[in-house]
């Protein structure tokens, strides 16, 4: 898989969790819209990303 595909593979779990993780935002009275959100999308998939990396190299380790 490469990086394009693992980041619209990463954006669409991301993308099926946004409503939870606005709602939280909304009940304590933060408004924000999708522009607002973006970077915080941008933060979530390099943490995704690096998880992903993180786990692939301990699968590595563990193989051998």
């Amino acid at each position: 898989m490469n990086n394009q595909e693992q980041n619209m593979k990463f954006m669409q779990i991301a993308m099926k969790h946004l409503p939870e993780g606005k709602k939280i935002l909304d009940d304590k009275g933060i408004e924000l819209n999708m522009d607002d959100l973006q970077p915080m999308l941008e933060l979530l998939l390099n943490v995704m990303s690096e998880a992903y990396e993180l786990g692939k190299e301990e699968s590595m380790e563990n193989k051998s």
